[in-house]
């Protein structure tokens, strides 16, 4: 019999990639061998889309040839922004984003993908997602201005208007900080679904379907609301032992590969500390303290740890980001990270084939009270 660790895949190494080290043991993230805490101090977003896609940093940061390109590639075509246009104004924004992204087929998207291909979809998605966002509000559509930084450019799409340095600085180490985690679920999705050889559109689709599930990406939501909920930290205890005792799962707290503290969290908690309002902060602390300290109580053997959501949420908040575009921008952050993996498996690519130990009854006789259709199909 199967155990829930193979279930879930724990420890299985089915290759190797030079764009991201995780340890969970020692609490490391390394971009192409760069630590993530010197990519945050030193990179933009457009700095990270160059070292995960080319392997090696730019001339500069950030690079001025690769600002000009993503720029020029964030339009989109007359048709395709009539698809995203006939999206149904009471989609999820995920399930528009993914929508907005199938109307892209026309750009002749290949196998195997190329720099183009990725460079593509990391510069169009803001737009997409922008201008579903707006239209469904009743909101004038802000056009892409080839001009402006990624980050920044997605914020000026989203609210109409320049957004203040802080917004900018808070939104883009967050887009770097997500860029790319290893083989996580949605990777790990994307990576199968290359392997059969399918377009890199097709294969992103699959890996924001797999990022919008609770237990991967889904969560950042979830955080805010606890935190509503708490509203005064006063009542932060309370209301998380009733969670625990209700077998509740508080979403912001564990991680299947972090052991120790998650470096991802400890950025976002500090960039958390200026980007957000001081109160709001102040609450976020306090309820990780609590929560960290009754999990500690309870289940000791776990090694609890705070997780990526928990002040990603908080940063993306202060951003500006409304909570049901929090996936979505998850999305757009890690879609460097897709497809510098995208690439990487094509290039040694060997269809994904595993097995299922079969679990079920021994091989049975059907009942005579069943005598077969073509049997009877015979007789008439």
């Amino acid at each position: 019999m199967v155990d829930s660790e193979q279930r879930g895949l724990d420890d299985v190494v089915i290759g190797s990639s030079a764009i991201s080290r995780v340890d969970g043991e020692e609490g490391l993230l390394w971009y192409r061998g760069y630590s993530i805490q010197d990519v945050v101090t030193h990179l933009g977003y457009e700095g990270v889309v160059h070292l995960l896609l080319w392997g090696e940093l730019g001339d500069r940061d950030p690079p001025e040839e690769l600002v000009i390109r993503l720029g020029e590639l964030r339009g989109l075509s007359g048709p395709e922004a009539a698809m995203v246009d006939a999206i149904p104004s009471n989609a999820p924004p995920m399930d528009a984003l993914r929508a907005g992204l199938g109307g892209l087929g026309g750009r002749g998207f290949g196998y195997p993908p190329d720099e183009t291909d990725v460079l593509v979809l990391v510069a169009v998605l803001p737009t997409i997602l922008t201008r579903f966002w707006r239209r469904v509000r009743g909101l004038p559509i802000v056009a892409p201005d080839p001009k402006l930084d990624h980050v920044k450019n997605y914020l000026t799409m989203l609210h109409g208007e320049p957004p203040s340095a802080r917004r900018t600085t808070a939104l883009e180490s967050y887009f770097d900080i997500l860029a790319d985690h290893g083989m996580n679920p949605s990777t790990f999705t994307l990576r199968l679904a290359l392997s059969t050889n399918t377009t890199l559109l097709a294969a992103e689709s699959a890996a924001m379907g797999t990022l919008q599930g609770p237990l991967h990406g889904g969560a950042m939501d979830r955080v805010i609301t606890m935190l509503d909920t708490v509203g005064d930290l006063d009542r932060a205890p309370r209301i998380i032992r009733e969670a625990l005792d209700r077998k509740e799962r508080l979403f912001g707290f564990g991680h299947r590969v972090y052991k120790v503290d998650d470096p991802r969290a400890d950025l976002l908690r500090e960039i958390a500390s200026h980007s957000a309002e001081p109160k709001r902060f102040e609450l976020a602390r306090g309820v990780e303290e609590i929560a960290l300290d009754e999990l500690a109580r309870r289940r000791p053997q776990q090694r609890l740890r705070t997780n990526v959501e928990f002040y990603a949420a908080v940063v993306l908040e202060s951003a500006g980001i409304p909570p049901p575009l929090f996936v979505p921008t998850f999305a757009l952050a890690r879609s460097i990270g897709w497809g510098a993996h995208a690439i990487e498996q094509a290039a040694t690519n060997r269809l994904m084939r595993p097995e299922l130990e079969y679990s079920g009854k021994e091989l049975r006789e059907f009942p005579s009270r069943f005598p077969g259709r073509r049997t009877a199909d015979r007789r008439a």
